[in-house]
């Protein structure tokens, strides 16, 4: 395993990857400052680029848009309360109040360096347990790959959305979805309707751009922003006393959003809000919170920031998405060739490795171009989204096309575009339906070994050989009522 991670290092240290790091840093943080534009329409977008790239190389382009957007999004969050992502929305609570208090230089420089302090903490953290987590997983069969799995998508549906009644149904429709084309085991058409295209399933990429990418689109459309009055970019830089005066609530958001990462389905708003409230109660003067609190910014950027590494922990070593963004890197993977699970590292660990190191990385180049950039961001705030809107549904047709050429590819972008857009007025979260999508052939054919080693006695055979996927099981449908409870107290109904 060592072995792996030295050839891994000296992998990610080329220029090319560097490069194109960059390249994704930049584009990352040019579409999170636009208003109404968000990191998963620019990664659902630029997800094409990664597939003409070595694996070493597109994978690091499309992590540095992911960390570049997630912090983008703070600067219209602070500059004109509009935050440009979800995951900003904590940090315009302060953000916005410096602002009009003249400190806005102050606010975005609190915001970078706090992201970069959780985004880099929490990717050696990645690192270390990544180590041990690979060794346990290499040594699951079938009976706990499935019995993970399950648990997984049950917490999704938990946690996701505002209703999880809506989100189990999307999951249990993702999970249909999956199921079309040829049986993997028995190699029977399933639900393809008499439909050639449909005999090798659904492809992946048309659906996550269609789903992601065009209802974001349409939202900006219906909400049909005006031109925004500029918010000058004033102030003093911010000074090490105030940051250091932040320390202690930047390392506790850091650990929070750390915890958060690494449980599937949960994300970076999540993680913003909860380490903006421990920030909050942890004061010594809570009633600053709200208006206008350095530590405020700092307590949410660093803890939505920390996210990003330990979401690559289930991804990598169980092929589980945590988010929206991780999978569609999730299908950047595949596309490379990379199939995420507990195989990946005995065939391809020092590129993995490669790929993690290369995330600490970027969060060096990531404090550079945003710190010389911060100035040029501020500025995309006034940009008027009728220039933008027709750009963001070229680049989404043209790389959905460029995939597998071919123009069936672009009536499924449509149909799940459209699909996405009516989810989203109805407010069912497509993010289930995604994780179902994407986990159900595995889960598949996980249940399916799993039987034919039963030989025909499941329960007997869990009972004798597999144990700890047995508690697994049992404890799937307990873990799920308790975060529903907890999360959302009595299911609601809207």
């Amino acid at each position: 395993m060592f072995e792996m991670f030295a050839e891994g290092f000296a992998m990610a240290m080329r220029l090319d990857t560097m490069a194109l790091m960059s390249i994704g840093l930049f584009a990352g943080m040019l579409v999170g400052s636009l208003p109404g534009f968000t990191t998963l329409m620019a990664m659902a977008i630029l997800l094409p680029i990664s597939f003409f790239l070595e694996p070493i190389v597109g994978i690091p382009f499309l992590l540095g848009i992911y960390k570049g957007g997630i912090f983008g999004g703070s600067v219209p969050a602070i500059l004109i309360s509009m935050p440009g992502t979800g995951a900003a929305v904590a940090t315009s609570r302060d953000g916005y109040k410096l602002t009009q208090q003249g400190k806005s230089r102050k606010a975005l420089d609190m915001a970078l360096f706090a992201s970069v302090w959780g985004d880099t903490s929490s990717d050696m953290f990645t690192i270390i347990m990544m180590f041990p987590i690979a060794v346990l997983v290499m040594q699951f069969g079938p009976p706990e790959l499935f019995a993970v799995l399950l648990m997984s998508l049950v917490i999704i549906a938990a946690t996701s959305g505002s209703n999880p009644l809506k989100s189990l149904i999307m999951m249990m429709f993702g999970l249909w979805l999956s199921f079309i084309g040829t049986d993997p085991l028995g190699g029977v058409e399933r639900f393809t309707f008499g439909l050639f295209e449909l005999k090798s399933g659904i492809p992946l990429l048309p659906m996550l751009i269609g789903v992601f990418a065009l209802p974001e689109v349409a939202s900006v459309i219906i909400r049909n922003e005006k031109s925004r009055k500029l918010a000058a970019l004033v102030g003093e830089r911010l000074t090490f006393a105030e940051f250091r005066r932040c320390l202690k609530t930047i390392c506790r958001s850091t650990a929070i959003g750390t915890g958060v990462g690494i449980v599937p389905g949960l994300g970076q708003i999540v993680a913003a809000m909860m380490g903006y409230s421990a920030a909050k109660n942890a004061s010594d003067h809570p009633e600053t919170f709200g208006e206008g609190e350095l530590e405020g910014v700092a307590a949410a950027e660093a803890a939505n920031n920390a996210v990003n590494g330990p979401t690559m922990v289930p991804l990598l070593t169980l092929g589980i998405p945590g988010d929206n963004v991780t999978a569609i890197l999730l299908g950047a993977f595949v596309a490379q060739g990379l199939r995420p699970g507990p195989q990946l590292f005995e065939e391809q660990g020092a590129t993995v490795f490669a790929i993690l190191v290369a995330m600490v990385i970027a969060n060096l180049l990531f404090l550079v171009i945003g710190y010389l950039s911060i100035p040029m961001f501020s500025r995309l705030v006034t940009i008027k989204t009728s220039i933008l809107i027709p750009l963001v549904i070229m680049f989404a047709f043209a790389g959905t096309y460029v995939f597998r050429s071919d123009a069936n590819d672009l009536l499924i972008l449509v149909a799940f575009g459209v699909f996405g857009i009516i989810a989203k007025s109805a407010r069912f979260d497509v993010m289930p339906m995604v994780m179902g999508f994407i986990l159900g052939p595995s889960m598949e054919y996980a249940f399916g070994q799993t039987a034919a080693m039963s030989g025909g006695n499941p329960v007997g055979f869990f009972v004798t050989e597999r144990i700890g996927a047995l508690a697994v099981l049992l404890a799937t449908p307990v873990i799920g009522y308790l975060l529903w409870k907890r999360l959302y107290g009595s299911p609601k109904t809207t």
